[in-house]
């Protein structure tokens, strides 16, 4: 079976439509996202349909960490074991109510702003590892692969990291210092988003691919990308145009 990871969304329905249409997709195999799934971008109900209807599962992005904290709704645990209960009830949303982190926007309908909330406490925590999915395998070289947000620290479990660091991290030591990915020396491959460039990020030690970046900034009118690790494929669309500038 194949495990196929989206990049950041960040709202852009119509590529996502046409991504997962190009998605060679079997009876068993998994999508995931990386986070980053509505703010900025102009369609993020269509999005959610989308997400739905493929059964995509999602970690949590900075962007729906702030929302889902505004409400006390957010774990604290990054593996999510401690959410709290589901809440159900929301009246009264305002769309500045949904704003993510920074305050970015996410342009929803009054009538499902309450089905936005709800949709995101259905998450999978802040960490994907490959070991803990169904029928997920190995890359080609038989190494184990995980999925964070943003970034990690080389030598560390994911588990030991806070929630800040798994959605937020870009660089080391400061706004100057290097990318994270920069000097993470694996084993295990990272695949990660919330940084965004005009290709996929591709960190290698040693011959190997140990982290890959997968926001390629389709909301800035880039591409939107899917990376099947079992497989080591890509999947790309372009952006129609700009959205939203960075």
């Amino acid at each position: 079976m194949a495990t196929w990871v989206i990049g950041d969304i960040h709202g852009c329905s119509d590529e996502l439509g046409r991504l997962l249409e190009r998605i060679p997709r079997e009876p068993g195999d998994s999508l995931l996202s990386v986070g980053d799934l509505f703010h900025r971008g102009p369609d993020p109900v269509g999005v959610m349909d989308l997400l739905q209807e493929a059964q995509v599962r999602f970690i949590l992005g900075n962007h729906e960490m702030r929302l889902l904290d505004r409400y006390g709704l957010a774990p604290q645990r990054t593996d999510g074991s401690d959410r709290p209960a589901m809440r159900v009830d929301f009246d009264g949303l305002e769309e500045a109510d949904l704003a993510g982190d920074g305050r970015r926007p996410c342009h929803v309908a009054r009538g499902r702003r309450a089905e936005v909330m709800r949709y995101l406490q259905t998450h999978s925590g802040f960490y994907f590892e490959q070991e803990a999915l169904p029928g997920a395998g190995p890359t080609p070289d038989g190494r184990p692969w995980c999925v964070v947000h943003a970034g990690l620290f080389s030598e560390r479990h994911p588990s030991e990291h806070d929630r800040e660091e798994l959605t937020t991290l870009r660089r080391l030591g400061g706004p100057d210092g290097p990318y994270w990915h920069e000097s993470y020396t694996g084993p295990v491959l990272v695949l990660f988003g919330h940084t965004p460039s005009d290709a996929p990020l591709i960190r290698r030690e040693g011959g190997q691919m140990v982290a890959l970046g997968l926001d390629t900034g389709c909301v800035y009118g880039g591409q939107l990308t899917a990376y099947c690790p079992e497989r080591d494929e890509f999947e790309q669309v372009s952006a129609r145009t700009r959205y939203a500038n960075p």
